[in-house]
């Protein structure tokens, strides 16, 4: 069964997308990157042309010409009385992800796999054999994996025992099977203003109602803002990534650790913290896991971004009662973790500091790289380096980020546009840009988009009125 998104809604998620040029080319292409950043899924139904021309307060022949050109560039299909739906091109071949297909996929926040990754693979195969009377459904981990990454919290001084770890493939995987094991219908969800993409759609799916609170570069998180939506709303379940934040690449502190752990027990929350990114360390030095300040914190950790995102190996550290639920209810999400991932991957949680240490050496020279090149070519865009992490969190100033999109995509270079990281279309003149690519790739990028920027308008938001009217 199609999606249908409301009139209301879709005028939400567009956000501010009038441009200087016609508004009919500009609502089509701004419909256009919702649809490939992910934003909105092919085979969604869109609101008939009344509707959205409501909501928008267009005219209808506006709207009208927006699908005709959707329809046109191969973006809609249209029937006769069941309404229009989007359409991916290429969805039937598999390279429907937003950068699938392109020579510079920029639309993922990844790096190059560790060595080490092929001769933990080769160790397990050997070590396959002994376990194929296993029936191979395993619901929780194998119990090696399971004390490695045990024993990988308790060298970061938080004490943790192997019955407090729950193996899953992958952290989005983890993040999925907590949200349907705890959230309840009417609940509410804070999360972080900007925040991980795939965390909004988690939630969006569940139908949870989504607070948010800032993250700046500038003055990191607005506990203020957090505490006052705790007090005021209670929501069940906060969502946060305090080390190396994604997108903007910021750490909390520890004070900030301590406020946000107590207004979240004080007001019965539970804290979701996704440390995905927690050893990407570039300059900054250790820091506690947030758990270390409250035992109520769920913590949810992977391999995909240190190790390989190939590895899909995620693990939930939790209460023993908070795992016997996940336990109970994770059937109805899968039947398991594959034991030879889980083989592969114990091996490489035992060598964590000597794969934390190798990918901060190489994160920063790209890291620098990036930054350096985008001084060269882009001097206008406030470029803030992070202390880790894998991305750059980039102010461009008054471009709009979604234009962009779409002008490098014709250039070979997906990207995700800042919105994609915000709720109801915020960060249109910020991108996020990864730096865990080759050399090569790296310098290919930044060409696009020094050619491209002069081509490219700005964002509405910050355009004199009379040019959006």
């Amino acid at each position: 069964m199609n999606t249908l998104v409301t009139g209301r809604r879709l005028a939400r998620e567009l956000g501010e997308w009038r441009s200087t040029g016609p508004a009919y080319r500009a609502l089509a292409d701004r419909i256009r990157v919702l649809l490939m950043d992910g934003r909105l899924a092919s085979g969604t139904r869109i609101p008939a042309e009344r509707e959205l021309s409501g909501a928008l307060g267009l005219s209808r022949t506006t709207v009208a010409a927006a699908y005709s050109k959707l329809r046109d560039d191969g973006y809609l299909a249209s029937v006769r009385g069941s309404g229009s739906t989007l359409v991916l091109p290429g969805l039937e071949r598999g390279d429907h992800a937003p950068g699938s297909g392109l020579p510079l996929d920029f639309t993922k926040a990844v790096t190059l796999a560790y060595p080490g990754v092929a001769a933990a693979y080769a160790a397990a195969i050997e070590q396959l054999p002994a376990y194929l009377a296993h029936d191979g459904f395993d619901m929780v981990g194998m119990p090696d994996l399971r004390e490695a990454i045990a024993q990988s919290y308790r060298n970061r001084g938080l004490p943790t025992s192997a019955e407090q770890i729950m193996v899953t493939t992958g952290a989005q995987h983890a993040l999925n099977l907590v949200t349907r094991s705890l959230y309840s219908p009417g609940e509410r969800v804070l999360v972080e203003q900007p925040t991980y993409p795939h965390a909004l759609d988690t939630f969006a799916s569940v139908g949870a109602r989504m607070l948010s609170f800032p993250v700046s570069q500038d003055g990191g998180w607005d506990l203020s803002e957090a505490q006052l939506q705790l007090r005021r709303a209670a929501p069940s379940m906060a969502f946060l990534m305090p080390d190396f934040h994604n997108p903007t690449g910021k750490s909390m502190t520890i004070p900030e650790r301590e406020f946000l752990t107590a207004a979240a027990t004080r007001e019965g929350t539970v804290l979701i913290a996704d440390e995905t990114t927690a050893l990407l360390d570039i300059d900054r030095g250790a820091l506690p896991p947030l758990a270390c300040f409250s035992p109520g914190v769920i913590t949810l950790g992977s391999l995909g971004k240190i190790a390989w995102g190939g590895l899909r190996i995620g693990w939930i550290r939790a209460s023993r009662d908070v795992l016997a639920r996940i336990l109970r209810n994770r059937p109805a999400q899968d039947l398991g973790t594959p034991l030879l991932e889980q083989l592969a991957a114990t091996s490489l949680v035992r060598e964590l500091p000597v794969l934390a240490a190798s990918r901060s050496r190489d994160l920063k020279l790209r890291r620098d790289m990036l930054v350096q090149l985008l001084g060269e070519q882009l001097p206008e865009w406030d470029v803030a380096v992070p202390d880790g992490g894998l991305s750059l969190w980039i102010n461009t100033g008054t471009m709009s980020t979604s234009a962009l999109a779409l002008a490098a995509r014709s250039e070979g270079l997906g990207l995700v546009p800042g919105p994609r990281f915000g709720l109801d279309g915020a960060f249109e003149r910020f991108l996020r840009l990864p730096f865990g690519h080759d050399v090569e790739q790296l310098r290919d990028a930044v060409k696009v988009l020094g050619r491209i920027s002069s081509r490219v308008g700005p964002d509405p938001l910050r355009m004199p009125l009379q040019a959006v009217i």
